[in-house]
């Protein structure tokens, strides 16, 4: 290919695949861009980075530094949701390069008059771009560049930094290279920055013995909003399959007045545009999100792509489903769970267009409908990837506030997938990382790795299908340490609340990760009135929270060197580093701890400081760069908030 330009543009980051995907930010965050950029010969080189959003006619632009071995750095701010696109442009600037040269000759007192004359040139040639006292400066450079009675003065304005300021601003591009375009898909804030909370609505009910409704839910937000949480999720609410119906503790068989799985999607009363009967219609399920956002809370559905063998899609669209020769569907299996109350879709249909169609109108219906603005996907890992992609942009287009979070827990590279297709959120290995090792090592892969560019990580300590080993002894101290952790760790984090909250702990049977008579078979009586350590300090953690920029946001970690592998410890901030703070953590949740922790002094400007525990409000000064704490398990953490 022939192509005169001599610039050469490499390495640009960020992006993902190549392109193929755009990366993810908030609506005001910074996007750092990085590229290598370089010429053949010694000519002065100049780059910059443009970026315009779908809906803008002009493009804007940010000048490149550069940094080292021909790197170049710049950052622009994303002010409005929606695509924006970048890409990098590099030029052989001969003005700079003409002032260059001539002010190395000039200090070799080399005689420049024919140096000022080409010089004259470029004055005249940026003239016609400049503002009025611009205009002025430069008439007299050009001016002074030919009179040769004026050449102190010529050098002098030939070295200026006025005129070097000029032509980088008035840049003429000569031989000029572009990298590929690129894009960025930037959300509003609760895409980073989010707090769920989970309950059963049909375990709702104040009454023992009687099944949850959605009335009974909206009695319930004034809790869930005090104790500061943003987002309510709840399991689906559509009618449950009667047909293959599970039992108590995942029972094949269920016995009389057996509610089963919320999961079992469709019946005689309607399939994923229907509510379940018990829970309350379509219009009490409004009145509930909208009580509910009058608190500043948003319900996210469950998006939940399968049917009981009784729904109506089984009927009206067998061709959805895959048969077997006898006539019978296989039913759902994730080994060695089995799921016979659910018949899985099947996406190699023929009629793959119409169940597409169909099940992008399912999340409009909701959206549209009852003002669902966030759904929590299950298992997504399970259905064709491009149908994600597809589904979500087609979303996007119309309501671009809508969130999706996955609940993928599995491969790696699947959830990386998941999250470049578009989900805004993504389920973690968080709740089984417990080691400061562990912790440390996989907190680093998501902040400091390409995945930090992509992949908006919500710790979850807990889940209804997730008993994990690690709160099984219903230890206070644990509860307390693994909540913290993922509040502070993550800026976005969730719990399934009463199991969590009143530590109900006991597995199924030893060695399982799932619970004894779990909720997901039956509805619970809860004593929503009770508070206890636990909910008092989830109250505190998520205030603070909303009080501290650097816990809104992930990336911006720096773990802290301890001398004590049982303490934790690890300094964020916010962008623009009007916000620090300073979190240490006992991973002991059964003796005292103390350490010796490290702060990052060359971060924070080598100089004392003072930190207030935002927890108890004593305050420290820190004048030496190792610092002593003790923790214990009645409370196995600082929040420490930096003050200059």
């Amino acid at each position: 290919m022939q192509h005169q330009t001599r610039i050469v543009i490499e390495n640009v980051l960020p992006q993902l695949d190549g392109g193929a995907f755009a990366i993810k930010r908030i609506v005001g965050q910074k996007v750092t861009v990085t590229a290598d950029v370089f010429s053949d010969g010694h000519d002065v080189i100049e780059c910059q980075v443009k970026y315009k959003h779908e809906a803008a006619k002009k493009w804007q632009d940010v000048r490149m530094r550069p940094t080292e071995n021909d790197a170049w750095t710049a950052e622009f701010k994303v002010e409005k949701q929606g695509t924006y696109t970048y890409f990098i442009e590099g030029w052989v600037d001969y003005a700079l390069n003409w002032q260059h040269g001539t002010e190395r000759k000039i200090q070799d007192n080399q005689y420049v008059k024919s140096e000022l004359l080409e010089g004259a040139e470029y004055v005249k040639a940026v003239q016609k771009l400049a503002d009025k006292d611009e205009k002025e400066f430069l008439k007299k450079a050009a001016a002074y560049f030919v009179d040769e009675k004026e050449y102190d003065k010529a050098i002098e304005m030939a070295m200026s930094h006025e005129l070097t300021a000029i032509f980088k601003k008035y840049p003429i591009l000569y031989i000029e290279n572009k990298s590929a375009e690129l894009q960025i898909y930037v959300d509003r804030k609760k895409a980073l920055f989010s707090t769920w909370y989970e309950f059963f609505p049909r375990s709702a009910s104040s009454v023992e013995g009687k099944h949850g409704t959605f009335k009974d839910c909206e009695k319930l937000l004034p809790r869930v909003a005090d104790m500061g949480f943003d987002t309510l999720y709840f399991p689906p609410i559509h009618p449950i399959g009667e047909v293959n119906r599970k039992g108590k503790n995942n029972a094949t068989n269920a016995e009389p007045g057996d509610v089963g799985s919320p999961w079992g999607i469709g019946s005689q009363y309607g399939g994923h545009k229907a509510t379940h009967p018990e829970l309350g219609s379509i219009d009490d399920f409004k009145s509930l999100v909208k009580k509910a956002k009058s608190l500043g809370i948003e319900v996210a559905m469950d998006y939940a792509l399968q049917a009981a063998p009784d729904h109506p899609y089984v009927k009206d669209f067998p061709q959805w489903f895959k048969w077997r020769p006898d006539g019978t569907v296989q039913y759902a299996e994730n080994p060695p769970k089995k799921y016979q109350d659910i018949q899985p879709i099947y996406f190699e249909s023929a009629d793959w267009k119409n169940l597409w169609k169909e099940l992008l109108d399912v999340a409009l219906f909701w959206i549209e409908e009852c003002d669902i603005k966030v759904y929590r996907v299950d298992n997504p890992h399970t259905k064709p990837f491009y149908f994600w992609g597809w589904l979500i942009a087609e979303i996007k287009k119309k309501h671009p506030d809508v969130l999706f979070l996955a609940e993928a827990f599995t491969r790696p590279k699947i959830m990386n997938e998941l999250a470049k297709q578009g989900f805004s959120q993504s389920y973690t290995y968080f709740t089984w990382r417990n080691s400061k090792a562990e912790l440390m090592e996989y907190v680093t892969e998501l902040t400091q790795t390409e995945q930090k560019e992509f992949y908006r990580p919500n710790f979850w300590p807990n889940t209804p299908d997730i008993n994990p080993f690690a709160l099984q002894n219903g230890n206070e101290s644990v509860h307390l340490q693994k909540y913290f952790l993922a509040a502070t760790l993550s800026s976005s984090v969730g719990i399934y609340g009463p199991v969590f909250e009143y530590r109900v702990c006991e597995p199924m049977a030893p060695g399982k990760e799932e619970y004894l008579n779990s909720e997901k078979y039956e509805y619970y009586h809860w004593d929503w009135t009770i508070q206890n350590k636990l909910t008092t300090l989830i109250t505190r953690i998520n205030a603070l929270r909303y009080e501290n920029a650097s816990l809104q946001q992930t990336n911006n970690i720096t773990f802290c060197n301890t001398n004590n592998e049982q303490v934790m410890a690890y300094y964020k901030y916010d962008d623009d580093l009007t916000n620090e703070t300073l979190m240490v953590v006992s991973l002991d949740n059964f003796n005292n701890q103390q350490a010796m922790v490290r702060i990052p002094m060359e971060q924070m400007g080598n100089e004392p400081i003072k930190v207030q525990d935002l927890i108890t409000g004593n305050t420290y000064y820190w004048d030496k760069e190792w610092n002593f704490v003790d923790l214990s398990p009645a409370l196995p953490f600082h929040l420490f908030k930096i003050q200059r």
